[in-house]
């Protein structure tokens, strides 16, 4: 097929009615309908285009959701062990000194204290370093399209789509991990498009590159999902279970309260 009749299906396609896209099956097809979904969602025809172009199913983003389900089936005192370790601290610590103007702005607005954020920062990507190198796109399509959670990953493909439309991400930089979580502090799609914010005042919200951007964002989420300034993090408060809709794993909640106060004790 030649690229200018593919490029004339591809359009028909858009132009056909948009209809909840179907998982299993044939992979191209159910690329067809998502298309459509995004083009009623307002994403342009270039970006869709662009997004899909050569897009595959990934098996090894499979057979990795199926082998870390039982992640968080440790006891919480195994799975601190191998996260928060005295080095991790330490790096920590360091970095709320280096960013405590920044921290104090952000728990000013947000009332969210940094010892959670630089928690959150360190547990989700070690403040950074290691956010994925896969590409969203193709990780949300081959996510969407298995049966078992399909709703879920079509909203967050979506949400990734209109990323791009907005402009805060190009296509090479829509890089992530195994589930499509995205930058520093590994949002969701749906996440980054409702709670990224542009903190460093350059045009766009960031969470790959800008560390003002990556810690309001998370803050931004935590407000807007009901954090109470001032308020305790243990298990049991308010804002323990305000913690759950950033992760539902108990284990993993508690670790985050617990790096956070280790964080607290070494910065003084």
């Amino acid at each position: 097929m030649t690229r200018l009749l593919a490029g004339l299906l591809f359009f028909a396609l858009l132009a056909a009615p948009a209809r909840a896209a179907q998982c299993g099956g044939d992979f191209n097809a159910f690329i067809a309908a998502m298309s459509r979904e995004a083009a009623a969602a307002g994403v342009s025809r270039q970006v869709i285009a662009a997004a899909f172009e050569g897009v595959t199913q990934d098996q090894a983003v499979l057979a990795f959701d199926r082998r870390q389900r039982g992640t968080f089936r440790k006891s919480f005192e195994d799975y601190v062990a191998t996260r928060v370790s005295a080095g991790r601290i330490k790096r920590g610590a360091q970095l709320m000194q280096r960013h405590a103007a920044l921290l104090s702005r952000i728990e000013r607005q947000f009332g969210v204290p940094g010892a959670i954020l630089v928690s959150i920062w360190g547990l989700e990507t070690t403040f950074g370093g290691d956010h994925g190198k896969l590409p969203v796109v193709r990780v949300l399509a081959t996510m969407a399209h298995d049966c078992r959670r399909t709703e879920l990953f079509q909203k967050e493909l979506l949400a990734a789509l209109q990323i791009l439309q907005r402009g805060d991400l190009t296509l090479a930089e829509l890089k992530g991990a195994y589930a499509g979580e995205l930058g520093q502090t590994q949002f969701l799609p749906s996440s980054y498009y409702r709670f990224a914010i542009d903190y460093d005042g350059n045009g766009r919200a960031d969470l790959i590159r800008s560390v003002p951007d990556v810690l309001a964002s998370t803050a931004n989420f935590l407000k807007g999902h009901g954090w109470k300034p001032g308020q305790p993090w243990n298990e049991g408060s308010a804002n323990f279970e305000v913690l759950r809709e950033w992760n539902r794993a108990l284990v993993y909640r508690k670790t985050i309260g617990y790096f956070a106060d280790r964080l607290n004790e070494a910065a003084r």
